[in-house]
C-alpha cells in the first residue's frame, strides 16, 4: 500500500505578502489543467510508522536530512508500488515506423511541389532520423551545415511515393555520422564537402537533383537557420518555408506516437499523485522538485524541467524563486512538471493541499485567507471544465481559451489571467500554438 508520512503539528502563520491578485495568479498558473484540493486526517497505520520513523523525535525536526531521505524513498516506493500500468503496451519508435514517416513527407512534398525537405539537427532531424541538436553538437549548434535532405522518387515496384535521404556532412566528420545509428534499414548516403569548398554548392552539383533541369524547390524546416537558408539561395536553389500538408506531416500522430502520448504524462500525474502522499511540513519547494524528479526516474521517465511553488511564489508561473519556501498545513502547493519517454515530452500541472491538512467540522470557520482560496479553487476548477466541454472536432483553440476566460473574469479576476490555455505537447515540449487553429 502507499505511504504517507507522518509529520508534527506546525503552527500556520498569515503571509503578509499574500493577497487576493497573488492568490488568483497562483491559480490561473495552473495552466488550467486538471487540479485537485483534498482534505485528510492525521492518520497512518503503525507499521508505516514503524517503517518510516523509528525514532519519532527525529520527525520532529523538519531539517533532518534523514527525513528528507525518506521522503525522496517514499515517493518512490509509492509510484512502484502501483505496478505502473502506464507502462504498458508501450514501446519505442521502430525504424519502420521512421521509413513510414519520410514517405509520407515525401507524398506531401509532391502535393506541395517541393523538389525536397531540408532540415538540420533538431527537433524536427530528431523526428525523420532520430537526431537531435545536442546529439550531433552537445555544445552548441555547429557551424558547418550537417544538413538532411529528403526528396520524394516513384518507386516503380509498388507504384508509391516513396522517400529518398542524402546527409550533406563535412568530410571529417563523416564516420560521427555514420555511427549516430539513424534509423534507416540500409546504409546511409552521404554528400561530402571539404572544408575549403562551399557546402552549398556542393549539394548543387551533386548528383541529389541531377535528374532536373531547372533550380530544385526546397521546403525548409522552420528552425532552419538563416544563414543556411541564404547560402543554399545564393547556391541556386528556390526556398521556401515550412507549409501545408508537409508541415502536417510531424502535426497528426500515429498511434504509437499517440501511446507513448498518453504513457508519459499518465506517468508524470501518477508520480506527483503518489509524491503527494509523502509530504510532511518544512519541506522546501527544491525538495519536493528533487523527489518528485527521483520517482520519475525510477519509473524510466527521464525529467526534463520541475517546478514547485508555494502560494504566492506561484503568481510567476514559471519561478524564479530560490526554492526554499517552507511547506506549511494550509499552503497551496503548485507543480508543473514534465518528462521524456522514448523522446516524447510531458506537461503538466497540478494545484493541491498536503495530505495532512485536517478536514474542518461542520462547526468550524475557515480562515479569510483560506475560504479565498478554496473560493478562486473553484473558480479556476469551473474555468477547466467550461475550457474541457469546448474540446470537439471542429473546435477552435481559441473557443477553449475564451471558455476559461470568460469564467475567470466574469468572476473578477480576469486581470490575474496572464496567459492563454493550453500548449502543444510531443517532441518538441511546451510547443506554443496560434489560438486560430484547430486543436489536433
Amino acid at each position: 500500500m502507499s505511504k504517507q508520512l507522518p509529520f508534527s503539528t506546525v503552527e500556520v502563520k498569515p503571509h503578509k505578502r499574500f493577497s487576493a491578485r497573488n492568490l488568483a495568479l497562483v491559480i490561473a498558473s495552473a495552466g488550467l489543467l486538471a487540479t485537485s484540493y483534498n482534505f485528510s486526517h492525521r492518520s497512518w497505520s503503525l507499521g508505516d510508522q514503524k517503517l518510516l520513523a523509528s525514532d519519532q523525535s527525529a520527525w520532529n525536526d523538519a531539517d533532518n536530512p534523514a527525513r528528507v531521505k525518506t521522503f525522496q524513498q517514499c515517493a518512490i516506493n509509492n509510484l512502484l508500488e502501483t505496478g505502473l500500468p502506464f507502462m504498458k503496451n508501450v514501446a519505442p519508435i521502430a525504424v519502420t515506423d521512421f521509413e513510414e514517416r519520410r514517405d509520407r513527407l515525401a507524398q506531401a512534398l509532391v502535393a506541395e511541389g517541393a523538389d525536397a525537405f531540408v532540415v538540420e539537427p533538431g527537433y524536427t532531424f530528431k523526428y525523420y532520423g532520430n537526431v537531435s541538436q545536442p546529439e550531433w553538437e552537445v555544445w552548441e549548434p555547429e557551424e558547418r551545415p550537417f544538413l538532411m535532405v529528403i526528396h520524394p522518387f516513384h518507386d516503380e515496384a509498388t507504384g508509391n511515393i516513396k522517400a529518398n535521404t542524402t546527409f550533406l556532412c563535412p568530410s571529417f566528420e563523416a564516420e560521427r555520422a555514420r555511427l549516430l545509428g539513424m534509423p534507416f534499414s540500409e546504409e546511409i548516403s552521404i554528400v561530402l564537402w571539404e572544408e575549403h569548398w562551399d557546402p552549398y554548392t556542393t549539394l548543387w552539383q551533386s548528383d541529389v537533383f541531377l535528374p532536373l533541369h531547372r533550380p530544385a524547390r526546397l521546403m525548409v524546416d522552420e528552425e532552419m537557420r538563416d544563414f543556411i537558408q541564404r547560402g543554399l539561395g545564393a547556391a541556386g536553389f528556390e526556398i521556401v518555408g515550412l507549409q501545408g500538408q508537409v508541415e502536417e506531416v510531424r502535426q497528426i500522430k500515429t498511434a504509437r506516437e499517440v501511446e507513448i502520448l498518453r504513457a508519459v504524462n499518465t506517468g508524470t500525474v501518477e508520480a506527483v499523485r503518489q509524491m503527494r502522499k509523502c509530504l510532511y511540513p518544512g519541506l522546501t519547494e527544491n525538495e519536493i522538485a528533487a523527489a518528485l524528479d527521483d520517482a520519475l526516474r525510477a519509473a524510466g521517465l527521464d525529467p526534463f524541467f520541475d517546478i514547485v511553488l508555494f502560494d504566492e511564489n506561484a503568481s510567476n508561473p514559471h519561478g524564479g524563486t530560490n526554492g526554499s519556501k517552507v511547506l506549511e498545513a494550509e499552503t497551496f502547493v503548485l507543480i508543473d512538471v514534465g518528462a521524456h519517454l522514448y523522446g516524447y515530452s510531458s506537461d503538466i500541472c497540478r494545484t493541491f493541499f498536503p495530505p495532512f491538512l485536517q478536514k474542518p467540522s461542520k462547526d468550524n470557520v475557515l480562515s479569510p485567507r483560506m475560504s479565498e482560496k478554496l473560493k478562486v479553487w473553484d473558480i479556476v476548477f469551473e474555468a477547466q471544465t467550461r475550457s474541457i466541454d469546448q474540446m470537439r472536432e471542429n473546435m477552435t483553440a481559441a473557443s477553449v481559451d475564451i471558455a476559461a476566460r470568460d469564467v475567470i473574469s466574469q468572476a473578477g479576476y480576469g486581470d490575474a489571467f496572464t496567459h492563454r490555455v493550453g500548449h502543444g505537447i510531443g517532441i518538441k515540449g511546451p510547443v506554443l500554438f496560434n489560438p486560430a487553429i484547430h486543436v489536433y
